[in-house]
């Protein structure tokens, strides 16, 4: 759905120019889940804002189905942001409306008739859990209540891409999870492509199919969500990971003074629940010593990753890489 082909975007500063996007290649496909992750100023907002063209490119294109944005007459680029819907952090409501005139205005401004706009606007409001509190003004709601009348509001026109820029920011944790489980529902039930950017590695988790790891305005790392925690590459998502508690590197303190080869496990799947290593210790002979595990799930896919010392003959080992690969857990080698 979406090509960001060779993206740059320099910002002139007296006696200097800073480079907030560096050669940006992207694909992001038609009812999927996106994020982009990265620490501040890395380049998420600006990126993101590239998709409406909020921000023009100093270089490179943006096609979004087909068809290249950065080439739309001001007529064309205004009917293709109708198409767009957009959440802030700080939610960006109207103090002095109502819930329900928050989410007809950009009805109003798009000329629909005020049946279909207060029509319109009721239906994305009960979708988002608000249906009872169309009358309230922002002051009386939660921020989590603001934050679904934000959703509901960019919803309202039926785009065909949402963007959420750190849309759970300002929120706090339990908050946070409600909007995410509303905003996976609203992409499984209507769907619709989200892309989303936050400094969170749970955000992403939680409901992205697929991720990129930005720095300095370059894309380090993407892949799937899976891929991408439990197997990062570069540095930033490592040092990311490690600082929202899901660091993979914590066993190497353990491993002091511990035989035996030493093996990181990635279970996903149906793999995660069976019991495995019980198996290869009673058949293969093989003790084994568990220095870190995790288990969890990434966007309803279950997954595990252990860090073991094996101790044990070498073709028990061999033999016990052999049955745990060919059932479909990925064995890597940190010790022999």
């Amino acid at each position: 759905m979406i090509r960001l082909e060779n993206l740059h975007k320099t910002y002139a500063a007296p006696g200097r120019i800073s480079h907030a996007l560096a050669g940006v290649d992207l694909r992001i496909s038609q009812g999927e889940v996106f994020g982009i992750i990265g620490r501040s100023g890395a380049g998420k907002s600006t990126l993101i804002r590239m998709l409406n063209l909020l921000e023009r490119p100093n270089e490179g294109r943006v096609w979004v189905n087909g068809q290249d944005i950065t080439q739309f007459s001001d007529a064309q680029l205004r009917d293709y942001r109708r198409r767009v819907g957009m959440v802030f952090q700080h939610f960006n409501l109207l103090r002095s409306r109502t819930v329900l005139d928050n989410v007809r205005f950009p009805l109003r401004l798009a000329g629909m008739p005020r049946a279909e706009q207060d029509a319109r606007a009721n239906e994305v409001l009960a979708l988002v859990g608000l249906g009872e509190h169309a009358g309230k003004y922002p002051r009386q709601l939660s921020g989590g209540q603001q934050q679904r009348v934000g959703i509901a509001r960019a919803l309202a026109s039926r785009p065909e891409l949402l963007l959420c820029d750190e849309a759970t920011s300002a929120l706090d944790p339990e908050t946070t999870q409600s909007i995410l489980r509303l905003l996976l529902d609203i992409n499984q039930r209507l769907g619709l492509t989200i892309v989303l950017i936050t400094h969170g590695m749970d955000v992403i988790r939680t409901v992205c199919d697929r991720v990129a790891v930005i720095d300095a305005g370059r894309i380090v790392e993407q892949g799937s969500v899976l891929d991408v925690f439990l197997h990062p590459q570069h540095a930033v998502t490592q040092s990311l990971l490690s600082e929202s508690g899901m660091d993979g590197e914590g066993w190497r303190d353990m491993a002091h003074g511990v035989a035996g080869r030493l093996l990181r496990l990635s279970f996903r799947g149906d793999a995660t629940a069976q019991p495995m290593l019980s198996r290869v210790s009673r058949e293969l002979s093989v003790d084994l010593s568990i220095l870190q595990g995790s288990v969890g799930s990434i966007k309803g896919t279950p997954y595990g990753q252990l860090v073991v010392s094996a101790q044990g003959g070498s073709t028990a080992l061999e033999q016990m890489e052999t049955f745990l690969s060919d059932k479909g857990v990925k064995c890597e080698v940190l010790r022999p």
